[in-house]
């Protein structure tokens, strides 16, 4: 489902960085969301997925954050040099594979514009009376954008500006953590993959762009059980395209295995899972499986498809 929304308010929060508040053009209610959602905006030529960054109770507005991204594919440009006040765009449907968990304490690590996501769940902690910290790094503290807001937290809060303080110590943050913690983290590809070279022992992460893939690429099968069709999928092409170009619709967005929109039910044969959305536990289940990147580890896969 997509929603047609307006840009009802554009402005700057840091260097390379603007929010947007979208709103249906004739008033009235969004669906309903959680702490750690998403959305794809539908940009001319390019479709992106933003989290939320707002308030979860204001069912009037979905607010996000765009950060200007100087090696990207045009769609973070568009939105800071293009779209305006007024401006209508194609909106999806809030999705969430970064859903806040019960612990009973947190520790939320942020790189960058890596905060969006986390903004919500420090305000449903924080009402909520647990124990929580965040670090929140950045290049630059001209660039860390809501850190007038996250100021209000006090000590709860602490800012680090790489030009001031390096990289965040991870291995030092995670050993002072206690048991129960709950481990959130999101930010740029080197963050994510120190952290889970770490291994503590209950970590969420989120990318916003696609995990490395270093894996080999071999030929396989895949059957699609509503007609028992069997399709080769050549090595150098994703089940996705091969789906596709088989006539089938299959619901896909970032194609980059980061936001979730083509998962498919899996009826047989082991996936090789190349995403950056199922759990570890998600994964050994192989009860779902993403066409985009994801391959298989068996001669065939039997799609529920």
């Amino acid at each position: 489902m997509t929603l047609e929304l307006v840009v009802d308010r554009k402005e700057k929060l840091a260097d390379g960085v603007v929010r947007l508040t979208l709103r249906p053009p004739g008033g009235g209610l969004l669906p309903s969301w959680e702490p750690g959602a998403h959305v794809d905006l539908h940009l001319p030529g390019f479709v992106r997925q933003y989290s939320l960054c707002g308030d979860p109770s204001d069912a009037s507005a979905y607010v996000v954050a765009v950060l200007r991204e100087t090696d990207g594919r045009g769609g973070s440009a568009y939105v800071h040099d293009s779209l305006s006040t007024g401006d209508r765009l194609e909106v999806s449907a809030p999705r969430n594979h970064f859903a806040l968990v019960d612990a009973e304490r947190y520790l939320f690590l942020a790189g960058g514009i890596g905060i969006t996501p986390i903004l919500p769940m420090l305000d449903r902690v924080a009402r909520s009376g647990r124990d929580w910290q965040l670090v929140y790094g950045g290049r630059t503290r001209a660039s860390m954008a809501f850190t007038e807001d996250l100021a209000s937290y006090g000590d709860r809060v602490t800012f680090r500006p790489q030009d001031e303080h390096g990289l965040l110590d991870l291995p030092t943050l995670l050993a002072a953590t206690q048991p129960g913690t709950a481990v959130y983290c999101c930010g740029p590809e080197p963050l994510l993959a120190a952290l889970e070279a770490l291994k503590p022992a209950d970590l969420h992460v989120e990318r916003f762009t696609a995990r490395p893939d270093e894996g080999l690429r071999t030929a396989f099968e895949v059957e699609l059980a509503g007609s028992g069709r069997v399709l080769p999928v050549p090595a150098d092409r994703s089940i996705l395209d091969v789906v596709e170009e088989a006539g089938l619709t299959v619901l896909s967005s970032c194609r980059e295995g980061t936001c979730g929109t083509c998962e498919t039910g899996v009826l047989g044969g082991e996936p090789d899972h190349r995403d950056s959305v199922l759990t570890a536990d998600e994964r050994l289940e192989n009860e779902v499986m993403m066409l985009c990147v994801s391959r298989a580890c068996s001669p065939r896969l039997v799609l529920d498809l």
